[in-house]
């Protein structure tokens, strides 16, 4: 008999997670998804399945108070939208799958789902968001060659544009710490309200991860200087030999230096014979253009019922079932 149990402690959702969430992608480390909930701390709710007394799978779930909803953990948002990806239900087989499928409480919305060729496409699941990867191995880890896929009126065009900025004295910094400073403050000024960072706690968040990844190593910052002033500063991370670009900032005195930080990017992964470049979710009107590989992410959610209040939503997870 399938038992499925409600976890909502913290430390023993943190043992669950460590013990059997697979550890594919940077966003599957505990550390990372930690400096998000010690922010936005809302209340873990893991769905967790046994058999005998043996784990089976779990979909690990926190309760977003401001969207009085169900999201994945740690349930960050910004705009009504959480922001990290390539979450995972976690199931032994089909069975497990349908199970937890079917426990999602009422008022869930669970974003940015991996592929699992055992999750069907319904109502309830359905395609979220595009994610974008460069592969280096698919040019022989050659830049030269991967920018031989654009048309030579685009490759023209735009050796001409980023010569522009060139020729007004270009140079790279990489893994200077204070450098995200300024990347946070670039954000913010370009995109005002509509920068991730307006957020005091995904500010907070990020200052977090970006520490984390420096003192294990994995922090990857890079800057453009022009004529001697910066222009661009881009932070990323190295695991498990992917590169995730997290997010940057731009200098609008230099038109196009975003385009020239990416082909850098790009560039560099080649050099490094990096696996995957992961430039995350959302298009921004130019990831396509850059010949970038496609992924679908997916999304789950409840069928519609009468919503639900906090209290309500947690005495419907609080029960131990059996099916």
């Amino acid at each position: 008999m399938l038992n499925i149990d409600i976890c909502t402690d913290l430390e023993e959702a943190r043992g669950l997670w460590q013990r059997h969430y697979p550890q594919q992608c940077l966003f599957d480390l505990w550390p990372v998804r930690n400096c998000f909930q010690s922010q936005f701390n809302y209340t873990p709710n893991f769905i967790v399945a046994s058999e005998k007394r043996q784990f089976c799978g779990m979909l690990a779930l926190s309760w977003i108070d401001e969207q009085q909803c169900f999201g994945h953990f740690p349930g960050e948002v910004w705009h009504g939208k959480t922001w990290l990806e390539q979450n995972k239900i976690v199931a032994s087989d089909p069975e497990v799958l349908g199970a937890l499928l079917h426990h999602i409480p009422a008022t869930a919305n669970v974003r940015y789902l991996t592929h699992d060729p055992r999750l069907a496409i319904d109502t309830s699941v359905t395609v979220d968001e595009v994610g974008y990867l460069f592969y280096p191995q698919q040019y022989d880890y050659s830049f030269q060659a991967y920018m031989q896929c654009f048309p030579g009126k685009s490759r023209k065009k735009m050796r001409s544009e980023l010569n522009r900025l060139t020729a007004r004295g270009l140079s790279y910094r990489y893994d200077c710490f204070d450098d995200v400073t300024h990347l946070f403050r670039m954000n913010l000024e370009n995109f005002k309200g509509e920068s991730y960072f307006d957020d005091a706690r995904f500010l907070r968040s990020f200052e977090n991860l970006v520490a984390w990844l420096h003192a294990n190593k994995m922090l990857r910052v890079t800057t453009v200087l022009i004529g001697g002033q910066l222009a661009a500063v881009d932070i990323g991370a190295v695991w498990n030999r992917t590169y995730t670009v997290l997010a940057g900032g731009t200098n609008p005195d230099f038109p196009g230096v975003a385009k020239l930080i990416n082909f850098h990017h790009i560039e560099w992964a080649c050099q490094q014979h990096i696996r995957e470049v992961d430039f995350l979710c959302g298009e921004f009107n130019w990831k396509n253009r850059f010949h970038l590989t496609a992924r679908p992410l997916y999304r789950v959610t409840a069928l519609p019922v009468a919503a639900m209040g906090m209290q309500e939503a947690f005495e419907s997870l609080k029960v131990t079932r059996a099916v």
